[in-house]
């Protein structure tokens, strides 16, 4: 079994703040996917499911941000899983947002949800950062995290949700790599191709067709005798 784990702070006040960016997460795979419904349990909000062959778990700690590690904690002992069969959504700062980056172990870089899964369950699980930006100054984090993403961020984030539904059986099988290409064909999908021209070349659909020319008449032959032709000549 895999734990998928979003990150974020329970009740109505904190759904929409940028610090929830994992209970959104998680909520979206689960409404995408045909899990069950939520129930409570561990401390948190739990559904079962299935990505690809995978069966997983979605958890959403509801001991507060500060306090996640408990909850999940909690379902690993139950579960009896590693930390290696664990991966975090959380939000976070030093990533453009809509970035996406995934990462297996390492420091927790402050962060108060990862701080917490530290020292519960150590630091080898996956996480999976997802970016909201830096407010510009150290003082204005905490403000900022828990206000609610304007409403110039709808796009990104909903084709962020959704790229992480498109591969979340990807990240269940251990493919990171497959994972984040889908995410990344949802963020930023190619444009069609054109072909190149070079400058003042027409496209091939406004090019001038060639013009065919009227075939002429064929010449009649000669029919005067060689002496006919001399002595037209001098005529």
């Amino acid at each position: 079994m895999k734990l998928f784990v979003g990150l974020g702070n329970p009740g109505a006040k904190y759904a929409g703040t940028r610090h929830n960016i994992g209970f959104m997460a998680v909520d979206r795979i689960q409404a995408d996917h045909g899990f069950a419904p939520w129930k409570s349990k561990f401390q948190g909000q739990i559904s079962e499911g299935r990505l690809g062959s995978e069966k997983v778990l979605l958890l959403k700690p509801e001991t507060f941000m500060n306090l996640s590690g408990q909850s999940v904690g909690e379902a690993m002992r139950f579960y009896k899983l590693t930390p290696e069969d664990v991966c975090v959504f959380h939000d976070e700062l030093d990533l453009a947002p809509g970035r996406l980056k995934v990462k297996t172990g390492g420091g927790h870089a402050g962060h108060n949800g990862l701080r917490s899964m530290h020292a519960h369950i150590g630091e080898a699980y996956q996480r999976v950062r997802l970016g909201i930006g830096h407010p510009g100054r150290k003082e204005l984090v905490s403000g900022y995290v828990l206000h609610d993403f304007a409403r110039a961020d709808a796009d990104w984030l909903d084709d962020l949700m959704r790229g992480i539904s498109d591969g979340a059986a990807e990240l269940a099988a251990g493919d990171a790599g497959r994972f984040m290409n889908a995410v990344v064909l949802r963020t930023a999908p190619p444009r069609a191709t054109t072909g190149t021209r070079n400058k003042g070349e027409k496209t091939p659909e406004k090019m001038p067709q060639p013009v065919e020319k009227a075939a002429e008449p064929a010449e009649e032959p000669d029919k005067r005798s060689a002496l006919q032709k001399l002595a037209d000549r001098f005529r």
